[in-house]
């Protein structure tokens, strides 16, 4: 490249330079705003949705609705002991004994079923007991009366006269399912109206504190002085009756068991219109078989022993003997020993007869017999 075209072009890059400052002069002369900084505020930055809370869990309704029919139950007993003797009445002790009488007093829970002042509580709460007190959630204070009580459910009704009172809505047992929620309202400990949560463990158990057992297992919290009070669901409905724990000196927590409402409703009913609990029974005392000895036996796969009859019980008069093997009642198989009972105890007509199939020494053999209604103390 020569000197020449070298001057040539830079004399067309600085004839560039100089044509685009001056365009830009003019442009700047006639548009200066195109150059002076904006005055107008930044739009703002895009809206920004808040994090969703998650929602609130609160069973406060279901207690609103359960916990003012629930009651303190308060008992007193009189018990009389003997006093020990000082080292001179030590000589005489056998001939001049000395007593003296204490109150013993105990506490308990309860639920209010009906405007008519119906309560429903366990049997052992009141049992023994002198005198009866009930103190509502309203600090109202009344003396009840026993109206009837069900040793065989741990179950008993008192009523008390007040008026305007809070009644427990009543649900049912038979739709519980292992996990629903459920709440346990009484006074543990005297704690009075303390509320506790767990869900359902297990239901149907068997825990051999009674004669007639569908406990539902829970892990809400039952002290003593839950008992007889209410276990309700989220919904604030009566599901059961709290009535045990297994003892923490076992080292176990969080086991509870509560009376399921369904077997409730037909004792208060009962209880309410005759003053008991009406049940069929014809005399069996009968028993478990272990599988491995149903095995060496060579007995089938259901059926319960009879292990003893009440002497002139319908069952005998029949010709039922210790040692048979009890297989049906009314074509139904029999499954175990609280079966077989429950099952006698649902024949609520008087003189009613059912059908037995036994086993006698591998022979079956079908017997009838009458039903009665249970006995006291049976």
């Amino acid at each position: 490249m020569t000197l020449k075209s070298l001057g040539r072009g830079l004399l067309f890059v600085a004839g560039s330079i100089v044509g685009g400052l001056a365009l830009a002069f003019v442009i700047v002369a006639l548009r200066p705003e195109l150059v002076r900084p904006s005055t107008a505020p930044p739009p703002p930055p895009p809206a920004v949705a808040p994090p969703a809370q998650s929602a609130r869990i609160t069973y406060a309704d279901a207690v609103r609705r359960a916990a003012p029919a629930v009651v303190n139950i308060y008992t007193a007993r009189v018990v009389t002991e003997r006093v020990r003797p000082s080292s001179f009445e030590d000589f005489f002790r056998d001939a001049w004994p000395r007593y003296r009488q204490r109150i013993e007093n105990s506490l308990g829970s309860g639920v209010i079923v009906d405007h008519e002042g119906h309560i429903v509580t366990n049997h052992h709460v009141i049992a023994n007991a002198d005198a009866i007190r009930v103190q509502l959630a309203d600090e109202r204070v009344a003396d009840a009366r026993i109206v009837g009580r069900d040793p065989d459910t741990d179950l008993a009704v008192l009523q008390i006269d007040l008026d305007n009172l809070p009644v427990v809505p009543i649900g049912r047992s038979d739709n519980l399912n292992v996990g629903d929620v459920v709440l346990a309202i009484g006074s543990p400990v005297g704690l009075s109206h303390s509320v506790t949560h767990g869900i359902v463990s297990a239901t149907t158990r068997s825990l051999g504190v009674a004669t007639f057992e569908d406990f539902i297992q829970t892990d809400a919290a039952i002290n003593v002085g839950n008992s007889g009070g209410a276990l309700i669901d989220t919904t604030g409905r009566l599901v059961g009756i709290n009535t045990a724990i297994i003892a923490k000196n076992l080292g176990v927590e969080g086991i509870g068991f509560a009376i399921p409402v369904d077997l409730v409703r037909g004792v208060l009913a009962d209880i309410i219109a005759h003053g008991r609990v009406i049940r069929g029974w014809i005399g069996i005392v009968p028993q478990d078989v272990p599988d491995n000895q149903r095995q060496q036996l060579g007995l089938p796969p259901t059926g319960v022993l009879i292990a003893n009859l009440y002497v002139g019980s319908p069952a005998q008069r029949a010709g039922l003997q210790p040692g048979d093997v009890l297989t049906e009642i009314n074509g139904q198989p029999v499954r175990s020993a609280q079966e077989a009972i429950a099952r006698v105890a649902a024949n609520r007509n008087v003189g009613q007869t059912i059908t037995l199939r036994v086993l006698r020494n591998g022979r079956p053999l079908e017997l009838k017999t009458q039903v009665i209604e249970q006995p006291r103390g049976r």
